[in-house]
């Protein structure tokens, strides 16, 4: 391919068609990529305590400065897609082969989670709102008319289409979720304790709720692609706007998530639900309202994490399979993506387990560390690249620090998809396919 052929590509292509973007793009759309459905199962994660979400607000914020950084470390070139960073640090194919199947798994189950998050909460926000529970409709049509949403904003040109609306619903939601519990007060009868009764149930509630904990910080997967739509120079280079961007959405990050999780957790003790808008049941209106701001914001956010999936399966159809990049060739890719998803979301509509599952096998990869074929090689995946393209002195701060990310991200992506898949298999035991 020439460079004139490259650089039309990437005119063409999502990620890269603008380069606009301004420095409260990157906070709005960090915001919109970390504040997801996660923060909801946050109080029902709360078995590992307060310490676990503060250490993977300070860990998930150091490692995403440390992939702003990497976006320009090579003079001249821009790495604007995850896997473009990890060619750099592995190999051309080696690099491929360590991030792409990680991303899809990742950005593919996010949207999985937010086509059920979506249909579920406008599920109950209508039952709320009847008088007598809502109409007789199934979850799966509600998960219908959230896709149906998607099949048009799929086609959308770029990241910026859509992701102001998306940033307030997400922060109006979070208010609305801990206000409405403070409220409401806390239980009679409230505990603390676990919910399970046995040991074997303590333990493998604890491991799932390390996943909600890691899906609740799962932004990482598409910084890269958020820092390309901005525009640099050698005297302003990307990385600055893009970090006021990064600690300003963190700020708001950790306003949204924290009061969720321990006013949640303090109002409803162990019986809090999953989503904790479900556990909320008055005042209705207010919970309607919440649960449709949440239809809003997850509607931005599944097109946030889709549009790298978009890219990659465009770039592979055009590079590799030599079709032409055209408006049909897009809006088929595009919808037959959205049917996937919708189809996943409608066989699988467990929202609590598919939480842990994918926070603990994909996010935590992701976002502290990456696996090669799982099993052989567990390598950090933000950190490695750092060590292999930085090169800090061994032993020193920096080295120590990275290392420190790798064994923790080793641990939760071992320990968090066992609880999560006990918990997968426990809500499916009764479950009935499409009912």
């Amino acid at each position: 391919m020439t460079t004139d052929d490259e650089k039309s590509l990437n005119d063409w292509l999502p990620i890269t068609s603008s380069r606009n973007a301004k420095w409260w793009y990157s906070a709005f759309h960090n915001v919109t990529a970390m504040v997801g459905a996660g923060v909801l199962g946050l109080p029902y994660a709360m078995g590992p305590g307060i310490t676990v979400m503060v250490l993977s607000w300070v860990i998930t914020l150091y490692t995403l400065w440390q992939m702003v950084e990497m976006h320009e470390c090579v003079p001249g070139k821009r790495f604007d897609r995850y896997h473009e960073l990890g060619q750099e640090a592995f190999g051309k194919t080696l690099g491929l082969w360590v991030v792409v199947p990680q991303q899809l798994t990742v950005e593919v189950g996010v949207n999985i989670v937010y086509m059920v998050t979506g249909g579920k909460s406008l599920k109950k926000a209508v039952d709320t709102l009847s008088p007598h529970g809502g109409p007789p409709i199934k979850t799966t049509y509600y998960i219908m008319m959230f896709a149906a949403v998607q099949f048009f904003l799929s086609h959308l040109p770029n990241f910026n289409s859509i992701t102001g609306v998306s940033f307030l619903a997400a922060i109006i939601y979070s208010m609305i979720a801990w206000i409405a519990s403070v409220r409401r007060g806390t239980q009679p009868d409230i505990k603390y304790t676990p919910k399970a009764s046995t040991t074997t149930g303590q333990t493998f509630g604890f491991l799932s709720a390390l996943g909600d904990v890691a899906f609740a910080f799962a932004g990482h997967n598409v910084v890269l692609e958020i820092q390309a739509t901005i525009p640099s120079t050698p005297e302003t280079p990307s990385k600055k706007p893009m970090w006021r961007g990064v600690v300003f959405a963190y700020i708001v990050v950790a306003l949204c998530y924290f009061p969720v999780a321990m006013i949640g957790y303090w109002v409803f003790g162990n019986t809090v639900e999953d989503n904790v808008l479900i556990s909320l049941e008055r005042p209705p209106v207010i919970v309607a309202i919440a649960n449709l701001f949440v239809v809003i914001h997850v509607i931005g956010s599944y097109q946030v994490f889709a549009m790298p999936v978009f890219d990659m399966v465009e770039y592979f159809l055009v590079v590799k399979m030599k079709f032409k990049p055209t408006k049909f060739l897009r809006f088929v890719s595009r919808t037959s993506y959205v049917a996937l998803t919708m189809f996943l979301a409608i066989t699988f509509p467990f929202f609590g387990g598919l939480l842990g599952f994918f926070g603990g096998f994909a996010f935590a990869p992701t976002t502290y560390f990456v696996s090669i074929f799982q099993f052989i090689l567990i390598p950090c995946l933000p950190c490695i690249m750092w060590l292999a393209i930085k090169k800090p002195k061994k032993f020193g701060l920096s080295w120590f620090i990275n290392w420190i990310c790798i064994i923790l991200g080793v641990l939760l992506m071992c320990l968090a998809p066992i609880g999560a898949l006990r918990q997968i298999i426990l809500q499916a035991k009764d479950y009935r396919f499409y009912s």
